[in-house]
C-alpha cells in the first residue's frame, strides 16, 4: 500500500491570490511587457498540422494489432493529444484570433477538439477562466480535488491510481462540484465531435477511433506530459502557490510549464512566456521551480506530504454563477430576423397582445353621424 500522506486538510489561505498585485508591480516597474501582449501568429497553422498528423496516423493504424495500437497511443498519440489540449488550454485566452474574435477561437478550440475524440474545448474554457479569475477558491475553482478525493486517496498505491484516473476527476468533478448550465456552443461542440468520432468509425474503424480514445485518457494519466497537473499548483514548497517548470516537455506543450508568468500574465501568448522571466527576473528567481515533469509525478506518488490536499484553498469571494453564455444566440436571432422568419411567424400565428389590439380595433366602429359606438359584447 505505501506510506500513508500527512496531510488531513488543505492549506487554507485567507490572503487574495497573489498573481493580480505581482501584475501590477511587474507592469509599474516594467511597463516594456506589453509589448508581449497579442497572439502567436504561428499558433493556428502549428495546431492545424497537429490535428491532420494524428488523423494520419489513425488513418495508419487501422489495421495493426493491439499492442502497436496502445503502445503508439501513450508514446506518440499521447505526446499529439496532450500537446492539442493545451492547444485548447491557449485557444481558452483567444490566442489564436484575440479577443476582439470571440466566436472564432471557440470555432478553432472545436477544431483542435477533433483528435481528442471526446467533446472538451467550450467546456473546458467555461471553467477554466474562473480557475484564473478563482483561483483555489471553494466551490469555483474545479481544478482543485474535492474533500473525498483527499480522504480516499492517501497511500502511495491509492495516489498512483487518482493519476492514472485524472482524466476521469477532471471530467466529472465540475459536475459534481460546479454545475453550469449547458450553453449553445457546448452542444455544437458535442454535435461536431460525434459527426467527427463517427466519421473515423464508418472509414477508418473502429482501431483508429479506440487510438484517438485511448492518446487522450493515457496523457492525462501517468504520462510525463501529465505531469503538469501536478506541478502548476500542488504545494511542493509550502506557501508558494504557482510553480514553473523549465524542462524540454515545455517545446511541445505551448509553453504550459511556464505557469507563474501565465498566471501573472494570462493574455501573453506561450511562445512569449519565457521572456517575462527574462525582464522581470526578480519577480521569480527566489521562486521554487521544476524541472521534471516526471520528478513531479513520482513526488506526488512516493512523497508522504504530497496528495490531492495538498493544495491552496480559499473561501469564495462571491456566488456562483451557474448559467452559462449563449454565444450563438445573438447571431442566430439576427439570422432569422434578417430571413424574415419573426416577420412570418408574427404573420401567421400573433400572439395575445397582437390579438387584443386587433380585437379592440374591430370592436370600435364609426357611427352614422360621424359619432364613436362601441359594439357591446354579447
Amino acid at each position: 500500500m505505501g506510506a500513508k500522506v500527512s496531510r488531513t486538510e488543505f492549506d487554507w489561505a485567507y490572503t487574495e491570490e497573489p498573481h493580480a498585485t505581482r501584475r501590477r508591480m511587474i507592469l509599474q516597474k516594467h511597463p516594456e511587457i506589453k509589448q508581449l501582449f497579442g497572439l502567436d501568429h504561428s499558433f493556428k497553422y502549428v495546431v492545424a498540422m497537429m490535428v491532420f498528423t494524428q488523423i494520419l496516423i489513425a488513418y495508419l493504424l487501422r489495421d495493426s494489432d493491439w499492442p502497436l495500437i496502445v503502445l503508439q497511443a501513450y508514446l506518440a498519440g499521447g505526446v499529439f493529444n496532450h500537446a492539442l489540449m493545451l492547444a485548447i488550454h491557449e485557444i481558452s485566452h483567444n490566442i489564436a484570433f484575440g479577443n476582439h474574435q470571440p466566436l472564432k477561437n471557440r470555432f478553432f478550440g472545436i477544431f483542435a477538439n477533433f483528435p481528442i475524440a471526446v467533446p472538451m474545448s467550450v467546456s473546458f474554457k467555461k471553467y477554466h477562466i474562473e480557475h484564473h479569475r478563482y483561483l483555489g477558491e471553494e466551490v469555483l475553482d474545479t481544478d482543485v480535488p474535492t474533500e473525498l478525493e483527499g480522504k480516499l486517496f492517501t497511500r502511495t498505491s491509492t495516489k498512483f491510481i487518482w493519476l492514472v484516473l485524472q482524466p476521469f476527476f477532471y471530467a466529472f468533478r465540475p459536475m459534481i462540484v460546479y454545475k453550469k448550465g449547458m450553453t449553445d456552443i457546448e452542444i455544437l461542440n458535442f454535435n461536431v465531435q460525434l459527426t467527427f468520432d463517427v466519421f473515423i468509425y464508418k472509414y477508418f474503424g473502429v482501431k483508429s477511433l479506440l487510438y484517438l480514445v485511448m492518446a487522450s485518457l493515457l496523457s492525462m494519466g501517468a504520462h510525463p506530459t501529465a505531469g503538469h497537473f501536478i506541478a502548476e499548483h500542488y504545494v511542493i514548497n509550502p506557501g508558494q502557490e504557482t510553480y514553473s517548470y523549465t524542462g524540454p516537455l515545455n517545446m511541445v506543450t505551448f509553453n504550459v510549464g511556464y505557469h507563474v508568468e501565465h498566471h501573472d500574465f494570462p493574455f501573453i501568448p506561450g511562445d512569449k512566456l519565457p521572456m517575462v522571466r527574462k525582464i522581470a527576473p526578480e519577480y521569480y528567481s527566489d521562486m521554487c521551480t521544476h524541472t521534471s515533469w516526471v520528478w513531479v509525478l513520482w513526488q506526488f506518488v512516493t512523497n508522504p506530504a504530497m496528495g490531492p490536499y495538498a493544495r491552496i484553498k480559499r473561501k469564495p469571494r462571491v456566488q456562483p454563477e451557474f448559467n452559462g453564455v449563449n454565444l450563438l444566440s445573438e447571431y442566430i436571432d439576427a439570422f432569422l430576423c434578417y430571413v424574415g422568419y419573426y416577420q412570418l411567424k408574427k404573420w401567421i400565428a400573433p400572439d395575445a397582445n397582437e390579438k387584443m389590439k386587433m380585437e379592440s380595433e374591430s370592436s370600435s366602429l364609426p357611427a352614422a353621424d360621424g359619432s364613436d359606438f362601441t359594439l357591446k359584447q354579447g
